[in-house]
């Protein structure tokens, strides 16, 4: 078949079979794609769009396929649904994209450079090219699952650290790891049904290829169900300790405050404007001196303060923790 693009660049043809790559595709793209292969309305349609859910759509000489991928969203740092739209067809294979998988981007650079490469990936069937074009995708979730885990023992070290708190770093990471996991789980599903779905464009049996694929896909869920059990428990210590810490601190706010009460209350009475025994208008007392109201003042202060101290040791308020 052949077939005359724009952009050229972006069909590559092998032993009858052809590979058309459209990064971030056009309506022009779109128009020719429908006058070439004659494709339903509406899956061009949903070629453009982003949010259309994983699915395949049968037909008799060929099938539409969406799949999703994560990406990084440079802005907020944090995984992102990059959908990937295929048409599988006997002696075709048409890949659409918003030009975000960079490992399919490399593999059609590989393809169109390197005639040996482009003899092994597509020296066989369209089924044989597209479950290496799946598989290399998947493989490139398991550098994203390094991530992950290194994140993870990062988080370990410093969740038991009492200075600090860990509770950001461990919502931004839940947050990834449940996107991740909405976007494996579909993947895993039309996996599966490829695998018997895509026999009739190939020759050879691709089933066991596919089931490869689907038990790397299973790993991938297996770690980031893992993950997922691993920063709940790590969620939940960093709650407890910064709980402990907290108290703490207002523990010894408060035994602070209470044990200040007593030279609060005798303080407020000297202050007062009225006659009390020591003070000035009635007299001050010189039994120890000139400054004997002011010792008898620090005295009442300092027992009634101890006294308040063996009190709270003998109830178990104060203790050596």
């Amino acid at each position: 078949m052949e077939i005359n693009f724009h952009r050229a660049l972006n069909t590559i043809s092998n032993n009858g079979l052809t590979w058309i790559d459209l990064p971030r595709p056009s309506r022009e793209d779109m128009a020719n794609l429908e006058k070439t292969f004659s494709f339903h309305d509406l899956n061009l349609e949903d070629s453009l769009s982003k949010t259309q859910l994983p699915k395949i759509d049968r037909y008799k000489d060929h099938m539409f396929i969406i799949l999703h991928f994560p990406t990084k969203d440079k802005e907020k740092n944090m995984p992102k649904v990059s959908q990937l739209s295929i048409f599988l067809g006997t002696d075709y294979l048409v890949t659409i994209h918003q030009g975000e998988l960079e490992p399919l981007i490399e593999l059609f650079q590989v393809c169109s450079k390197d005639a040996k490469q482009r003899e092994n990936l597509m020296g066989k069937t369209s089924g044989y090219l597209l479950h290496t074009i799946i598989d290399v995708l998947v493989d490139d979730l398991f550098h994203i699952l390094m991530k992950i885990v290194g994140n993870l023992d990062d988080i370990e070290e410093a969740v038991f650290d009492a200075k600090i708190s860990e509770a950001r770093e461990i919502s931004v990471l839940r947050r990834e790891i449940t996107i991740l996991r909405r976007i494996v789980m579909p993947l895993r599903r039309v996996v599966s049904e490829l695998a018997r779905d895509v026999q009739q464009f190939s020759n050879e049996d691709l089933t066991r290829y596919f089931y490869d694929v689907k038990d790397h896909i299973d790993k991938v869920l297996e770690t980031l169900d893992g993950s997922r059990e691993t920063i709940e428990i790590y969620k939940d210590t960093d709650f407890m300790l910064s709980s402990e810490k907290s108290n703490k601190i207002l523990s010894v706010l408060t035994i602070l405050f209470t044990l200040s009460i007593p030279v609060t209350v005798i303080s407020t009475f000297y202050g007062m404007n009225v006659h009390i025994p020591g003070d000035n208008q009635t007299g001050a007392w010189t039994f120890l001196g000139p400054y004997s109201t002011f010792f008898a003042l620090v005295a009442a202060t300092v027992i009634s303060t101890a006294l308040m101290l063996l009190y709270f040791k003998h109830v178990g308020w104060i203790g050596v923790s």
